[in-house]
């Protein structure tokens, strides 16, 4: 079943936990290698498989976790522990664990994220100014204290950053379901309740002005059609309408249209926490086997408008049949990429990225810092996505004031260090264009191709 290692402690790894071939080492010292979370309220640390991108997707089956208690302090972060492997109702448990020799710590997070060394030489070309002379987009975004909707609490400042920064357009996304989900005891962000009929929609109305009351006060153009678009350049910043979840629909179709006249949507995503009328997310059960029908002719009218279809949270049966349904491309917002596919993770396969690409949509990385500690982690997230879908089908999605953890970075004032990244990791001028806004324009264009 597993290797035997010095003081015969039993090395067990992740495929024997999914089998259930872990009897022989009931009891017994182990060591097993993951991603460590840091101490709950019932002081226990979770061990994942991987790095979690938010609290929303750490995994619930038992075969992706470990329930841990230290013999001393542990530390969040890649680990190797040895402990004593026990069970309970709620899962495996590894108590009195301490990190096994010097832990998997940098080198093994260096191998399975390779960094790339910024100080061997500057790039040729001033990061700066490339994104200023660029069409630059972060498609997913909540800046500016935009989701603060029941409080009103004052905006923090958006316009100023991107302008420091290089960043041209935010896609600035309300958040239909948000009186609905919560981060719950299982570490994980569920709907909690059902909405009453039409709660959902009055929300949104208050949400969608927020979003109009944030771009008026910091003096962002809201940008509705491509020459807009185009011309558009961060000394000037501009703001591209976003709903993530469709909620506020309620199985009413005639409200898409009703969104792009009185709020100027320009981009929808379909799903968020909350399994709607639309189809599955990648957090819940799936209930409706991938996309509704409602959910298709969602699209289809989408289509049909000039409005962009996100389906970031959407399950791969959802994306499987968008991607049959749509006649145009497909975005992808916040997510990244995964080699071992498991239950209620935000990240995406392969083919998962394939069925957006082959529309021929875009895939936005999101600043995880969990993924991603620093720029050159970022590029080199981005540059594996790349080898998967091609490097017209990649972009930046920040779910910037959206995610759950810290971020890769802060403000849109850091974004001349990840192209500076994207540079040093062997793009082109042409390609960190592309990756930093260009393909999403390009997408944008597209829908708007009536």
């Amino acid at each position: 079943m597993a290797d035997s290692c010095r003081d015969a402690v039993i090395h067990l790894r992740w495929e024997h936990i999914a089998a259930g071939d872990v009897t022989a080492a009931a009891g017994r010292m182990v060591r097993l290698d993951g991603w460590l979370t840091g101490m709950d309220l019932n002081g226990c640390h979770l061990l994942l498989i991987e790095p979690p991108c938010c609290p929303g997707c750490r995994p619930g089956p038992a075969s992706s976790r470990v329930f841990v208690t230290g013999a001393a302090p542990l530390q969040s972060g890649p680990a190797s522990l040895i402990g004593v492997l026990g069970q309970t109702a709620e899962g495996h448990t590894l108590t009195a664990a301490r990190p096994f020799g010097g832990g998997i710590g940098r080198r093994r997070l260096l191998a399975s994220a390779p960094l790339v060394c910024l100080a061997a030489a500057a790039p040729a070309v001033e990061p700066l100014k490339l994104l200023q002379e660029s069409v630059t987009i972060d498609v997913h975004s909540h800046a500016g204290r935009l989701l603060s909707v029941r409080t009103n609490r004052t905006f923090t400042p958006v316009a100023d950053s991107m302008r420091d920064g290089g960043l041209a357009v935010v896609c600035l996304a309300i958040v239909s379901d948000a009186p609905t989900h919560r981060l719950m005891t299982d570490h994980r962000i569920h709907p909690f309740r059902n909405p009453a009929p039409g709660e959902l929609y009055a929300y949104s109305h208050r949400a969608f002005a927020r979003l109009h009351a944030l771009a008026t006060q910091q003096g962002m153009t809201i940008l509705t059609d491509v020459a807009s678009l185009q011309r558009a350049r961060s000394d000037q910043p501009c703001v591209i309408v976003a709903a993530e979840g469709g909620d506020f629909l309620e199985g009413n179709p005639e409200r898409v249209e009703e969104a792009y006249g009185q709020w100027q949507l320009r981009h929808l995503q379909l799903t968020h926490y909350r399994v709607n009328e639309l189809g599955d997310i990648q957090t819940e059960e799936p209930v409706h086997g991938g996309l509704t029908d409602f959910g298709a002719e969602v699209i289809r009218r989408c289509n049909q408008l000039g409005v962009i279809v996100d389906v970031a949270h959407g399950t791969l049966s959802l994306v499987r049949r968008a991607a049959a349904v749509t006649t145009k491309p497909l975005v992808l917002s916040h997510t990244s990429l995964t080699n071992r596919p498991r239950p209620f993770t935000r990240l995406i396969t392969p083919e998962h990225a394939k069925l957006v690409a082959g529309t021929g949509g875009m895939i936005g990385i999101w600043p995880v810092a969990s993924l991603f500690p620093n720029m050159a982690a970022l590029a080199a997230g981005m540059a594996r996505m790349v080898a998967e879908v091609g490097v017209d089908h990649v972009g930046l999605g920040t779910d910037s004031m959206g995610l759950v953890g810290p971020a890769t970075f802060d403000s849109y004032a850091a974004l001349p260090g990840l192209a500076a990244a994207l540079l040093a990791a062997g793009f082109g001028v042409a390609d960190v264009r592309k990756l930093m806004g260009g393909n999403y324009a390009r997408v944008f264009a597209a829908s708007m191709d009536g």
